[in-house]
């Protein structure tokens, strides 16, 4: 396996090596990296101290054998042996960090959803248990809270399924970059004029028009989550802060800002994973979802954007994005 006396495998960058009658024979750069370059001319068994890989390796079965598990340098590996003569085995190692990380978040994602949708569910069968027991919450102002129970925890699992389908099209199109002009400048004016009535949410802007590339729905819809952040977390009497700016180095930076009690700093870093509450208990009584930041993050990366929060306690929180300027 070597061409002008140079040996193929040290071209690829997956760990492999060549085992001989039961001794690393050859390893190239990226499994001596994995290893140890020690490795060579050590007896396999030493090399990789797991008894199903060895087993695998030794064995004399033709063909390709895997051994998923494999646990190497804080990673988890397969490993995959191919014969090549009766004492020479080819073997390779795979990194499964990546596949094991994401189909752990997968179920963490489907545990949690499922936690969410049960709570309030479960709040809704209780009290239509209750309402059907003719015993039981028999007048009429009772039958009136337990209605208004029943209508804010459907309203709550309406919410929550409406995230959730609408993060998967995010999802499902975030490697097609927007081509459409939209002006952040008008998303921001139109979006803020849709809040509550009595909310108090001011828009400035040192530009006329701040033109990108974008989704207008997508960006419209994170502007809307900001704000109603800020209003759900800010101060009851407060003004919700809207900020555009167009830099001389292409990008226009959004920072929506509320005047309420501030995010501890331990929280930062987490509060745009699905489902994290700084607050949980203050955050579904506002009828948080624990997905709004999660949307805002993948629709800003969509749009080849930049999203972060700072925060101190008592001095409110700032979100702000930076999205590329549409080019002349």
């Amino acid at each position: 396996m070597t061409v002008n006396g140079t040996h193929l495998l040290e071209h690829i960058q997956t760990p492999a090596m060549i085992v001989s009658k039961g001794q690393v024979s050859f390893a190239n750069v990226a499994a001596k990296s994995l290893l140890g370059g020690h490795i060579v001319g050590q007896d396999v068994r030493i090399a990789i101290r797991d008894p199903g890989a060895i087993d695998v390796i030794l064995s004399d079965t033709g063909g390709a054998a895997k051994v998923k598990g494999l646990s190497v340098g804080g990673s988890v590996w397969e490993i995959d042996s191919h014969i090549l003569s009766d004492d020479d085995r080819l073997i390779s190692l795979y990194d499964l960090s990546v596949q094991v990380s994401v189909a752990r978040a997968h179920a963490d994602f489907v545990a949690n959803a499922s936690h969410e949708l049960r709570t309030p569910l479960a709040t809704i069968l209780g009290y239509v248990e209750t309402l059907l027991n003719p015993k039981a919450g028999g007048d009429e102002a009772t039958r009136g809270k337990f209605l208004e129970t029943i209508q804010h925890e459907a309203l709550r699992m309406q919410s929550l399924v409406e995230d959730l389908m609408s993060l998967s099209r995010i999802e499902a199109n975030k490697h097609e970059v927007p081509s459409d002009t939209v002006d952040m400048v008008t998303i921001a004016r139109e979006t803020a004029g849709e809040v509550r009535s009595g909310a108090k949410v001011e828009v400035t802007a040192n530009c006329e028009t701040a033109l990108v590339l974008g989704d207008k729905a997508q960006l419209a819809q994170v502007i809307r989550n900001l704000i109603d952040n800020a209003l759900k977390y800010g101060k009851a009497d407060g003004t919700v802060q809207v900020n555009l700016e167009a830099t001389d180095t292409g990008w226009v930076l959004i920072a929506v800002k509320d005047e309420g009690d501030g995010i501890t700093p331990e929280h930062l870093p987490r509060l745009t994973e699905r489902f994290y509450r700084a607050d949980t208990s203050r955050s579904r009584a506002a009828g948080g979802t624990g997905l709004g930041l999660s949307i805002v993050k993948h629709i800003v990366e969509r749009h080849r954007g930049r999203f972060d929060i700072t925060s101190r306690p008592g001095g409110g929180a700032t979100a702000s994005m930076m999205l590329p300027l549409r080019r002349k």
